[in-house]
């Protein structure tokens, strides 16, 4: 089955404590729709301005998106420049530029409006509305969101919980929502707004799943080396919602194994700057990946040779 990505599609220039890398390829759709390409036809849904790189529309084409819902629009494409600390936990915004996608509510060709998997990738909860209003009958809804839009937009975010399946956030972005410090008690909270599926990004902590057979933990992968998280969040949506369009079939038979897949993509996402290292991925590699996360939380211990009895 296909999936539908929309959100940002986007020019970032990201600073860390050891290097500096201007007008990368960047924004929510760009890393969701390359995660979810490994597993599932992609179409994405976005615009750019006339300063967006040739060799970027190409990359996309390399990974068979389906790009008849990529607009281009005379001006400068969605700009964002960002520098991490040393805590790579913390960053801040010293600029962004809204460009095209300010006030860019898209008409779907008719053929995007019958996907079957609807990610909505970070963007304004408007935006994200406008198109769930304009598919007929999906199957399966997923929607990602972040802090400033509880800020300048809960009314419209609060609106779209009641349309969709899954929601995806971090904790602090569950608290915020819910004004409620305990996580499990915001989960069920959240769950009062509409989603039948909640699922919480915890970074290095990995992930919870909350449904109707009640929670799941998954462990995060642990990278030995950080080089740029940007984009993390948005690969792991995308991971997740690429693979339940692979496996078909019962979403909550599939859900806990795409949660695991997403947190697979996500680590790789860290491991180069914006989508450097996540462009070389084959489904090889992630499932190598998906195999040592879950020997890492195995209760059993692996069989190993005979050690000495003295030392029993």
């Amino acid at each position: 089955m296909s999936v539908l990505v929309v959100g940002t599609t986007a020019l970032d220039s990201i600073r860390t404590p050891y290097q500096e890398k201007p007008k990368l390829l960047g924004g929510s759709a760009s890393h969701a729709a390359v995660a979810a390409s490994f597993f599932a036809p992609v179409s994405l849904v976005g615009v750019i301005g006339d300063d967006f790189p040739a060799p970027y529309v190409q990359l996309y084409q390399e990974h068979n998106i389906d790009l008849q819902g990529l607009e281009r629009k005379p001006g400068r494409t969605f700009f964002w420049e960002g520098e991490y600390e040393v805590n790579m936990n913390r960053r801040r915004t010293n600029e962004t530029v809204l460009g095209v996608i300010e006030n860019w509510l898209p008409d779907l060709p008719e053929p995007l409006r019958r996907k079957p998997f609807v990610l909505l990738a970070n963007c304004e909860p408007k935006l994200q509305l406008h198109i769930l209003n304009q598919i007929h009958d999906p199957r399966f809804v997923v929607a990602d969101t972040m802090d400033l839009w509880l800020n300048i937009a809960r009314d419209d975010l609060l609106a779209l919980l009641k349309k969709i399946d899954a929601l995806i956030l971090n904790d602090t972005e569950a608290r915020q929502l819910t004004e409620e410090d305990n996580l499990p008690v915001a989960i069920r909270q959240i769950h009062e707004l509409g989603p039948r599926y909640v699922i919480v990004k915890k970074g290095e902590h990995g992930a919870m799943l909350s449904g109707p057979q009640e929670l799941f933990l998954a462990a995060a992968y642990p990278l030995t080396e950080l080089v740029d998280p940007t984009g993390a969040g948005d690969s792991f949506i995308g991971g997740l919602t690429g693979y339940l369009a692979e496996q078909g079939g019962e979403i909550e038979r599939h859900l806990r194994q795409a949660v695991v897949y997403g947190s697979a993509v996500a680590s790789f996402c860290c491991q180069g700057f914006g989508l450097a290292a996540t462009e070389k991925l084959d489904k090889v590699r992630i499932k190598e990946r998906v195999a040592e996360i879950e020997n890492f939380v195995r209760f059993e211990l692996p069989e190993r040779p005979e050690t000495n009895p003295r030392h029993r």
